[in-house]
């Protein structure tokens, strides 16, 4: 058995990869997904890791597709296509958890403009409105009222969003600045980006965002919310606080890790539905109705690793609990080696 692993400095997961291998003497070899001829450089490969992210613009018009086909080829690939046809894509997500009967937030997404007016006017506020992509908090916001609301279908429906929000990003790094969680030039790094003369690298390739608009009914009174990641037959989680004066959780910065700061409902919710889904690896975003009931917010199949080093244990599928330290990253090589 010999596992391909691409790299890239974005890649968060490659090197507990690739030190997992070398502690277990498993036998691999860097590749770079992005070389024209990869899919023969993997022809002495039996598996494929690529942690592709959605935050770069090559990984985005590419990373599925070359899974999927190895995928179809026999190949073992991680994330597989039940892993990952969804990632990023909140519509797509949208559609999955309803057809599966998943308990989630009500969603409503239209295509036409005449469609998402009319909608407006029967409909209640606030209500959160997101792009399909982003993580972190990127590209979400609350329409407080209709006005807001149709503010926003216009634009959806005319020039569209620019992939990067640089008022947000600004706004965000300052906080976490103040908190000294960030740096003067993560500070300013926005205001570079703020000018049509200096767009990212991945507004510049993947263009605006528009010809839809996505909404989300708001669930007040949630202080956090619940992340549970699944990887195969084991679960971990972590408690994200919302920022001050805000709804928002994710990408917040502020994280409790105990187990009893987890709602175990959440676990078995998320073992329940991923029998449904058969993700290698997922995470679930819950929060809780006004009858305390967990809901599923969005899904992913990546996550950023240092935020979940200091998780205190996992519970199995019966829900047993496993008190210390552990490495879901080796969780992920060993899908690869399993027959």
């Amino acid at each position: 058995m010999k596992i391909a692993i691409h790299n890239t400095e974005k890649n968060n997961f490659f090197r507990r990869w690739v030190d997992y291998c070398e502690n277990r003497n498993i036998t691999y070899k860097i590749v770079n997904a992005y070389d024209s001829d990869i899919v023969s450089q993997l022809s002495d490969c039996n598996a494929f890791m690529f942690h592709h992210h959605q935050g770069n613009y090559k990984d985005v018009l590419f990373a599925k597709q070359l899974l999927y086909s190895l995928q179809i080829a026999g190949k073992k690939v991680f994330p597989d296509f039940n892993t990952t046809w969804h990632f990023d894509d909140k519509v797509g997500q949208k559609y999955l958890l309803e057809a599966i009967g998943a308990p989630l937030v009500p969603l409503y997404v239209f295509y036409t403009k005449q469609e998402a007016l009319h909608w407006i006017e029967e409909t209640t506020f606030p209500k959160v409105f997101k792009l399909r992509g982003g993580a972190s908090s990127a590209n979400v916001q609350l329409a407080k009222t209709k006005q807001e609301a149709i503010k926003l279908i216009k634009k959806a429906f005319g020039k569209g969003f620019n992939q990067y929000n640089w008022q947000a990003r600004f706004k965000e790094s300052y906080r976490k600045y103040k908190l000294k969680q960030a740096t003067l030039r993560d500070v300013i790094r926005p205001l570079y980006y703020s000018t049509k003369s200096h767009p990212t690298e991945f507004s510049k390739y993947k263009g605006n965002e528009k010809g839809y608009v996505y909404f989300q009914d708001f669930i007040p009174n949630n202080i956090f919310d619940i992340r549970i990641i699944v990887i195969g037959n084991k679960a971990f989680g972590i408690k994200r606080m919302t920022r001050e004066n805000d709804f928002r959780a994710s990408g917040g910065g502020h994280i409790l890790y105990e187990k009893n700061d987890l709602d175990e409902r959440c676990v078995k919710i998320a073992f329940d539905v991923n029998e449904k889904i058969k993700a290698q690896s997922i995470a679930f975003d819950f929060v809780f109705d006004k009858n305390d009931a967990p809901l599923i917010v969005e899904i992913s199949y990546a996550f950023m690793a240092a935020g979940y080093d200091a998780c205190t244990g996992y519970w199995d599928r019966q829900l047993n609990w496993h008190e210390g330290a552990f490495n879901p990253y080796g969780w992920m090589v060993d899908m690869m080696l399993e027959k």
